[in-house]
C-alpha cells in the first residue's frame, strides 16, 4: 500500500493518503502535507516534537493535526521527517489524537519548494474500506 498519492487540482494542493488504521493514514497525511513544502524522506528525525489535537470530529481532527505541521513549520522552522505514535481516540463527543512528529530544524541543506497555508474542508473525505483514505486539499 502506498503512503500517499498527489493529486491534480487547479489551484492548490491535493491528495489522498492511506493507512490500515485511521491513525496510519493521518500519519501519512502529515507526510504528504510535507511532501508538497520539501522531502520528508531527506530530513534527519533527530528532533521530537509531540502534538496533542482535540475535536469535534474526525475531519476537524485531521485539519488541526495538519495544521499543527504547518505551525511547527512557521513558527519554529522545523521540518517533519515523521508522525509516528499517532493514536486517535474518542470519548463522548470528543475526538482526541496525540503524536510524535520526528524531524530537524530547517538548516542550509534542505530545499523549500513550495508553502502549504492551511489545510482545508474542500474536498475533504475520510473513508473506511480496505484500511482508511483520507483526502485532503491545502490552501497553497
Amino acid at each position: 500500500m502506498p503512503r500517499y498519492e498527489i493529486l491534480p487540482h487547479p489551484a492548490d494542493g491535493k491528495f489522498r493518503a492511506f493507512g490500515r488504521t485511521l491513525d496510519e493514514a493521518f500519519a501519512n497525511a502529515a507526510l504528504a502535507t510535507a511532501s508538497l513544502m520539501w522531502d520528508w524522506t531527506k530530513v534527519d528525525p533527530r528532533l521530537t516534537v509531540p502534538v496533542r489535537v482535540s475535536a469535534i470530529d474526525r475531519e476537524q481532527l485531521l485539519v488541526k493535526f495538519l495544521n499543527e505541521l504547518l505551525y511547527l513549520f512557521e513558527t519554529r522552522d522545523f521540518l517533519v521527517a515523521a508522525a509516528e505514535d499517532v493514536r486517535i481516540e474518542q470519548r463522548g463527543g470528543a475526538w482526541t489524537l496525540e503524536a510524535v512528529f520526528w524531524g530537524d530544524d530547517l538548516a542550509a541543506g534542505h530545499e523549500i519548494y513550495g508553502f502549504v497555508k492551511a489545510a482545508t474542508y474542500n474536498e475533504m473525505q475520510i473513508e473506511e474500506g480496505d484500511g482508511f483514505t483520507v483526502q485532503v486539499v491545502v490552501d497553497m
